[in-house]
């Protein structure tokens, strides 16, 4: 074996190290894809990678492309406002790129993208960073899915104060006069 095929053999490896604990920890938390699709993603894309870097850098675009299907295949709809498998999805996409950069040869970055992906998964679950949890903090905000508000200084005024000569009939959901004829809408 040469030194070239090593040096190889040394990239692919640690993408699957990488990859690998990134499945293992999907696994345990019950994700609908584990240990193995990870390595296996992440193996394939460092492999393809580093024959490939070179004589057709094409085939990395490939890789991403072939990644984003399997990720589709992740994400699934249950009811009419629950959607699973995003988290999963993602970590696929972002083991491929742990995979290139491993392909490549850049030794130092797949080992930091592969502790930021772990850092990431494991947010809730590691002392002091769980405070950085959003879920943390969801009750106390508005959620997207809810009908606007108004504004504070808007809702604080009379009616005729902010120009309107009607009283206030409930916000911006109230259905509104169009002034033609003067039936409603």
């Amino acid at each position: 074996m040469t030194h070239a095929e090593l040096s190889l053999m040394g990239r692919v490896a640690l993408s699957f190290v990488l990859s690998f604990a990134i499945g293992f920890e999907r696994e345990l938390r019950g994700s609908a894809a584990g240990d193995r699709t990870y390595a296996l993603v992440g193996t394939g894309a460092a492999a393809i990678t580093a024959v490939t870097e070179h004589i057709s850098p094409q085939a990395i675009a490939g890789v991403i492309t072939g990644i984003g299907f399997i990720g589709g295949g992740l994400v699934f709809k249950e009811g009419r406002a629950n959607i699973r498998g995003v988290t999963s999805a993602a970590t696929i996409f972002a083991v491929a790129a742990i995979g290139v950069a491993a392909g490549t040869g850049h030794w130092l970055l797949t080992v930091a993208l592969g502790a930021m992906v772990m850092v990431d998964l494991e947010l809730r679950n590691l002392p002091l960073l769980h405070r950085l949890d959003a879920r943390r903090y969801s009750r106390s905000m508005r959620d997207d899915m809810d009908a606007p508000m108004a504004s504070r200084t808007e809702s604080r005024r009379a009616p005729h104060e902010r120009g309107d000569d009607a009283p206030d009939k409930g916000g911006d959901d109230a259905p509104h006069q169009t002034g033609k004829g003067g039936s409603g809408a």
